[in-house]
């Protein structure tokens, strides 16, 4: 029996000893690729920053894990291609407000917690009036996002003076209501999706149906890779 156990306990050190160097490799290489990251305020500084995610003022109703700063980070790709965007915008009369850029994997997890939490439904109201929380894993909340690719972001068009165009529903509306093309809202607020929409397609970046405000940059830098360094 002793030497069964002595057996077991040093195959499980190998086991240790081989995967350690793996994943120290991949935290290396995450952390080099880190500096390819851009602080988007320091290229677009007259650009509009409402990181929700950082405060409390989103869905979960608490500040989400990662962000430990109101800062907009992405890939140096996408961040050239919204720098084009924002200049679109703003010969047309408008102004970019940002609300969510590079994620981490670890706040994507904290998303994943809190839907699995059926107890806490202080922001339903707000945030997904009509759907239970056993609805929104899969279609609204997924357990990795394109977002901790460093090239997917959200955001909206703002007037002259900082005011919020309408488009109809509010950020990470969890409803039917907040796919571009929905049926309900008005025509001028199909015109301002569509405002947003074709200013970031035409700086290269792919919208989503599902949702107005959320736009991937074509081709993503790291198209297979999860990032999770936090944001600061």
């Amino acid at each position: 029996m002793f030497n069964k156990l002595r057996f077991k306990s040093i195959s499980l050190l190998c086991v240790i000893g081989l995967a350690s160097p793996l994943v120290n490799a991949q935290q290396t290489e995450h952390t080099n690729k880190r500096n390819e990251f851009v602080d988007v305020a320091t290229i677009m500084p007259t650009a509009i920053f409402d990181i929700r995610y950082y405060s409390a003022n989103n869905f979960v109703g608490q500040p989400i894990d990662g962000y430990k700063a109101p800062k907009c980070l992405l890939h140096q790709t996408a961040a050239k291609g919204l720098q084009q965007a924002h200049k679109h915008a703003q010969q047309a009369g408008y102004n970019l407000k940002i609300f969510d850029c590079y994620r981490p994997q670890r706040a994507v997890d904290h998303f994943v917690r809190w839907v699995n939490d059926e107890s806490d439904t202080k922001t339903k109201p707000e945030y997904y009036p009509n759907l239970g929380k056993d609805k929104l894993l899969g279609g609204y909340i997924a357990a990795k996002s394109g977002h901790s690719r460093g090239s997917t972001i959200d955001l909206t068009l703002t007037d002259a003076t900082g005011k919020e165009l309408n488009m109809g529903s509010l950020f990470d509306m969890f409803d039917t209501i907040s796919n571009t093309d929905d049926e309900r809202i008005s025509d001028s607020e199909k015109a301002n999706r569509y405002l947003l929409k074709n200013i970031m397609m035409a700086a290269g970046f792919a919208p989503y149906s599902m949702e107005w405000w959320h736009f991937t940059y074509k081709p993503q830098a790291y198209p297979d890779t999860y990032f999770d360094f936090v944001v600061q």
